[in-house]
């Protein structure tokens, strides 16, 4: 049969409304919204802000946010025109099934393990050092370190890793809440974006009076300006590059901070667990992505208020240091503001790993009633009915990466996946446009080509940025990713069984049973 063999999409619509066999449908769009923001909300904001205005835009981040925002709005009013019209969990890899075939929707699913899979894991890390930067430095080097990790400390003692405990166990009360159900996690994730936007918004009104008008001039980094060495003379900040100063350089900030935006996708993978997916879908996620855009662009106007753009050149400043060297160097008074901005990181960092996980779960989910992943991955819980096999089989997974492997090493894979992604949806949305036209569509792309394309335009170009070592990596991965497929999927596809019509959606309702 064809590689590029497709569902039907009245099938799976029909397949979708049957909410008896699948799912549970108990998220509105507030919990959508909430979820978006959960998963969008890291520690890029703390990061990314103060590394872009250090090394490229200067003051003017604030407009490298408005401009990654509407990269980002582009691929969200495609996301958000298919999770109305087929919402189903898969996200991206519903989406391409229904309109490039199966070949591209097994290509984009193994691409999203990258993103959801490798991410968590990723995120699990960065969340034990701050919590150990929280306690003091307080649990030991070898039980928050992998194995492959080392230092010598001041008396000259070398301390070895051993395991990453808090990243392992920050996985596993997250993966134990999302069995329990979508609803609680829900609720979960509710109260720690309450918290961490409350900080975020604490920052931005208490910082805005200690705003030095003069850090704001010039707006952008002016044409010649030097570049900076560090103590051993080597060059830390090079601002010769045309994406280095003035519009170019808003422009490379733009490219730096896109990466804080990844997360809004993540709520069309709960598309099938939407109360009424049709309204709810484009709601959470263009909602999510604008409340963040402004939240974005109001702290990136205080931080660079506060301190000036080239205080944070420093890499010691530039990465999570630059909120709480702000607060502490300038803002007299509100030293506790700093170890606030410490807990709004790691509850930022907790709900990006519960989206994430859920995300991936909810995507093999999808992929093991379509039959190109075993059956296992499918089933329900017979009480919460949530995937909570998957759930587990995902935990050993993410869990031993966290646990033993150190957290660069996925570097930007996660952003490889991600823009992937965005790049297939948005083409996808142009092509069903023209195959489907009468389909109907409860929220409408709209300037259809030319949204669509500048979407596949936009990511694409954010994907040739991306360093020479991850793309060799993410091409390694893609080509595992097919070896699997003809080896075990395109035969045990639910497409190629005898009799079968293309689209109908298994399991049966004993498999939920």
């Amino acid at each position: 049969m064809s590689l590029f063999r497709k569902k039907s999409l009245s099938q799976l619509l029909a397949s979708a409304a049957d909410s008896e066999k699948g799912l549970k449908r108990t998220l509105g769009a507030t919990n959508l919204i909430a979820l978006g923001i959960g998963a969008i909300i890291g520690a890029g904001l703390f990061v990314r802000t103060a590394a872009a205005a250090g090394q490229a835009a200067g003051p003017a981040v604030t407009l490298s946010f408005v401009i990654a925002a509407i990269g980002c709005a582009f691929a969200g009013l495609c996301y958000a025109e298919f999770a109305s019209m087929i919402p189903i969990a898969g996200s991206a890899y519903a989406y391409s099934y229904v309109t490039m075939g199966e070949l591209v929707a097994w290509i984009i699913g193994w691409a999203l393990i990258m993103e959801y899979a490798l991410g968590a894991a990723t995120v699990s890390i960065a969340w034990s050092e701050y919590l150990n930067k929280l306690l003091g430095g307080s649990i030991p080097y070898e039980w928050c370190h992998s194995p492959f990790e080392s230092f010598t400390d001041s008396s000259g003692v070398l301390h070895q890793g051993i395991i990453n405990a808090p990243a392992l166990i920050i996985l596993l009360a997250l993966t134990m809440l999302l069995i329990k159900g979508t609803q609680e996690s829900a609720m979960v994730n509710a109260i720690i974006v309450f918290i961490k936007v409350a900080i975020v918004i604490l920052f931005i009104a208490l910082g805005w009076q200690f705003i030095n008008p003069a850090n704001h001039t010039p707006y952008m980094i002016p044409e010649g300006t030097a570049a900076v060495t560090d103590q051993a003379g080597k060059v830390i900040a090079d601002y010769s590059g045309v994406f280095k100063h003035g519009w170019g350089g808003v422009l490379g900030g733009a490219a730096i901070v896109f990466f804080a935006f990844i997360g809004f996708d993540a709520v069309s993978t709960a598309a099938q667990e939407a109360k009424n997916p049709s309204r709810d879908m484009p709601i959470g996620i263009l909602g999510s992505l604008a409340v963040c855009t402004v939240l974005y662009i109001l702290f990136g106007h205080v931080l660079t208020g506060v301190a000036n753009w080239q205080e944070f050149v420093d890499p010691e400043k530039g990465r999570e240091a630059s909120v709480a060297y702000a607060i502490s160097t300038y803002m007299t008074g509100y030293g506790w503001l700093s170890t606030a901005v410490t807990v709004a990181i790691l509850a930022g960092f907790s709900s990006v790993i519960l989206v994430m996980l859920m995300g991936q779960s909810r995507i093999f989910y999808t992929m093991s009633n379509d039959g190109l992943i075993p059956k296992v991955f499918g089933d329900l819980h017979p009480k919460f009915k949530t995937p909570y096999k998957s759930n587990w089989i995902l935990f050993v997974f993410v869990g031993l990466f966290a646990a033993f492997v150190p957290g660069h090493v996925a570097g930007d894979l996660t952003s490889f996946g991600t823009l992937f992604a965005f790049v297939l949806v948005s083409a996808g949305v142009w092509m069903m446009r023209r195959t489907d036209p009468h389909t109907a569509r409860p929220f409408k792309t709209p300037l259809v080509p030319f949204v669509p394309i500048m979407g596949v335009i936009v990511c694409s170009a954010m994907i040739f940025a991306l360093d020479a070592q991850t793309l060799k990596v993410a091409f390694g991965w893609m080509l595992v990713g097919l070896v699997v497929y003809f080896l075990y999927s395109k035969k045990n596809s639910k497409l190629n069984q005898p009799g079968h019509n293309p689209g109908e959606i298994l399991p049966k309702a004993s498999d939920f049973e």
